[in-house]
């Protein structure tokens, strides 16, 4: 526990190195913390944050940074956020509009980057599974077969089957001819379930080809349901003074925004919480976030999460204002998606 006076001097420090992100000294902290404590206390008060870990010293300054741990403490009990510049509002209110819901996934995502000039992210809502229409076999070799599905929305998804025996074609209609009657109208995973309990039933002969058309569909169904992303601003990381020396970290950043299924999982754990969600460095579990922050938080269509938008930056950054441009975006874009 921290008392009154280290609360004020820790508050000083991270919002002096976030404005300068130059290391901060006794004389900064004195000017700027409204306290007036002598140098050598100042100093003795830093000693005790360092020793908790929530400050570090640099080798080259006599100066103090916040660590992971200063940040946290930081953005959960001495954060003051402030209310978004009319202006700002504005170009958000205006930007996302129910009237062009095919559009606003991405406006989102742009307006994000624009107001905090870092990379502005948005999961996409998930596509629900479509239901299907009419399934056929196409024998292609011996063994080799062609699954053609046509969903309700007129979507065409093609799968190779292999099969360890040769198909008449006769066969292959019968196939098609029993799907189309037990599967018409269902989505991938009733079909899967129901064919899991047909399989015991099958004659021996189709039990394979049914089985592969059974993995086919799996892959089918996470294609038309993978979630989809926005991503925004990637350039403007270049320019963030605290990345621009480390280029290698920089390469693993950008790797991770492009491979994305990592940075999904993270924003998905937003899903399961109320407001904004920040995750400072090492919290995120990816190595390449080791020195950045993810601000995130859920939005909904008629009450239901479907998605998530973030902003992805440095530790340093000025979380009074990016966490409400976040907060505000998503409480926007939700209600965008959820109007008649």
């Amino acid at each position: 526990m921290l008392d009154a006076r280290a609360k004020t001097l820790l508050k000083t420090l991270v919002e002096r190195y976030i404005a300068e992100g130059q290391p901060i000294g006794s004389r900064a902290l004195s000017k700027y913390s409204g306290l007036e404590l002598s140098p050598a206390t100042i100093r003795n008060v830093m000693s005790d944050l360092e020793e908790l870990g929530l400050i570090a010293s640099p080798h080259t300054s006599a100066g103090r940074v916040p660590t992971a741990l200063g940040y946290r403490l930081f953005v959960d009990t001495l954060l003051t956020v402030q209310p978004l510049a009319r202006q700002e509002l504005s170009e958000l209110q205006g930007a996302i509009q129910p009237s062009q819901p095919q559009r606003v996934i991405s406006q989102a995502s742009q307006l994000l980057s624009n107001l905090t000039h870092f990379a502005g992210v948005v999961v996409a809502p998930r596509r629900q599974q479509p239901h299907i229409r009419q399934i056929e076999f196409l024998k292609l070799s011996e063994t080799r077969i062609l699954l053609i599905i046509v969903t309700a929305n007129g979507e065409v998804q093609n799968r190779i089957l292999f099969t360890q025996r040769n198909y008449t074609p006769e066969e292959l209609v019968e196939a098609a001819n029993y799907l189309n009657q037990n599967c018409i109208g269902l989505d991938f995973d009733q079909i899967r379930t129901r064919l899991r309990e047909e399989l015991r039933v099958l004659r021996s002969d189709m039990t394979e080809l049914m089985s592969a058309a059974l993995d086919a569909s799996t892959e089918v169904a996470a294609d038309t349901s993978a979630p989809q992303y926005v991503i925004s601003g990637e350039r403007n990381l270049l320019d963030v003074e605290d990345f621009s020396s480390n280029m290698a970290r920089l390469r693993q950043l950008f790797d991770l925004l492009e491979q994305r299924t990592s940075l999904f999982q993270l924003l998905e754990l937003s899903n399961r919480a109320e407001g904004v969600q920040v995750f400072i460095g090492g919290e995120s579990g990816l190595a390449p976030l080791d020195e950045c922050s993810v601000v995130a938080a859920p939005y909904e269509v008629e009450g239901q999460v479907v998605g998530t938008i973030g902003v992805i930056g440095p530790t340093r950054m000025a979380y009074e204002r990016v966490i409400p441009i976040v907060d505000i975006t998503a409480r926007l874009l939700s209600s965008a998606l959820s109007a008649p």
